[in-house]
């Protein structure tokens, strides 16, 4: 694996100090809004401005690469970036941190969209594994660990803002200063949305509860925990094994999804979900650990690559791509629905109401998933795509994956 990864070590150097930096701001907005005084409307408002420039941001910032370059470009993002989060410090205000928050999930998709199809260019056949697992770990690890920079908030007001832009502003230096020379963009194109629902209803449909649960998770986590009275550093913990554990239990969830009929592996991962937000909607974080914290990030953070993979198993590879742009979106549009109907639901039931809204959604897919065992049979196992972990970030990053060029025959309905 060290062989595979050596080629792109500046590439994913610069990934995991962006994620230092910029990983943990979702969650420092959230807590200081919520110390602040405001509406957990407001708080999952603010959230969704960055996952809609995360939508935006995935699906447009290939213009810029493609005129400019990928050194250009990814220098364009992180200095915005950088600059933005600055402006944090300067005014405390949910309008106009709602605009910043816009521009950061801009700049953040710029970024994937950079590294990534720069890593698929990279990356040889026999090595796309290892370098997509490489990338994973690099992003996750960089967010996770970025949560305890919530711990320095009680030092001074700006010094939070200050740390993540110089961590920011540090991403840069690996990319600019690489020999390698920028690749081409894929081909862009999407499947419909009908069409990829035909082909897949329990992928689609689950990739867009995912998109909901954990664009709720992100937004509104940090300020749910500490409307329920845990410390910052409490707070920063239970988000870090939250992260961490969504990476643990991707790679056993899948092989046992390569085994198996997908589909039950799906449904039994989205009612671990279930019970895990139950566990902690009914006793909160400070009663029920942080192991069940990890346990509700391993199987939430899995059901992503395990919907696309079940997706992909029902494609031929002609139309694999487009129906991964197509997921993407799917899941953006989940992201930023997330933070407003978990908002509502804490507004209407308290802070737990959080965590119900994910039980209630969990649940609600695992009754589809049941329907679907009874209405449709299984892709036989020796048709189906090898699974492999994805972040959820942008298209690009499926064409690392190794199954990204199966065998031409299609997989059925």
């Amino acid at each position: 694996m060290f062989a595979a990864i050596a080629p792109v070590r500046s590439l994913l150097l610069g990934i995991m100090l962006l994620m230092l930096g910029s990983g943990f701001m979702t969650s420092l907005i959230g807590v200081r809004l919520q110390a602040d005084g405001a509406s957990s409307l407001t708080i999952g408002f603010v959230a969704t401005s960055y996952f809609l420039g995360l939508c935006i941001g995935s699906m447009r910032a290939g213009l810029l690469v493609q005129r400019v370059g990928h050194i250009r470009a990814f220098a364009a993002f992180v200095s915005l970036l950088s600059a933005s989060t600055l402006g944090y410090a300067l005014w405390q205000n949910a309008g106009y941190w709602t605009g910043l928050r816009l521009i950061d999930g801009v700049c953040v998709a710029g970024v994937y969209v950079c590294l990534e199809s720069w890593l698929n260019d990279r990356a040889e056949p026999a090595t796309r594994g290892s370098v997509l697992a490489a990338y994973m770990i690099a992003l996750y690890f960089g967010q996770g660990l970025g949560q305890q920079l919530l711990n320095v908030s009680a030092a001074a007001p700006a010094l939070p803002f200050v740390i993540s832009s110089l961590l920011v502003s540090l991403a840069v230096l690996p990319i600019v200063l690489t020999r390698m020379a920028g690749p081409d963009l894929p081909p862009a194109g999407m499947m419909r949305l009908r069409e990829l629902y035909s082909s897949s209803p329990l992928g689609t449909v689950g990739v867009a509860v995912t998109g909901i649960m954990l664009g709720a998770f992100y937004g509104l986590a940090p300020a749910y925990a500490r409307e329920l009275g845990l410390p910052v550093s409490a707070t920063a913990s239970f988000l870090t094994a939250t992260i961490l554990g969504g990476v643990a239990l991707q790679w056993p969830l899948g092989l046992l999804s390569d085994r198996f009929d997908r589909r039950q592996v799906i449904i039994a991962t989205f009612a671990g979900s279930a019970a895990t937000a139950g566990g902690l909607w009914a006793v909160g974080p400070a009663g029920i650990g942080t192991l069940v914290a990890a346990l509700f990030g391993g199987t939430a953070f899995a059901l992503y690559p395990l919907c696309v993979a079940h997706a992909n198993d029902r494609l031929t590879s002609a139309q694999r791509v487009g129906a991964t742009s197509a997921l993407v979106l799917i899941y953006s549009i989940g992201a930023v629905c997330g933070p407003l109907l978990g908002s509502a639901a804490m507004t209407l039931a308290g802070s737990n109401g959080l965590f119900a809204m994910m039980t209630v959604g969990a649940g609600l897919a695992v009754a589809f998933g049941v329907w679907r065992t009874f209405v449709a049979g299984p892709v036989p196992e020796h048709e189906q795509y090898s699974y492999q972990p994805l972040p959820r970030t942008t298209p690009v990053a499926a064409l690392l994956d190794p199954a990204s060029e199966p065998a031409e025959k299609n997989r059925g309905n």
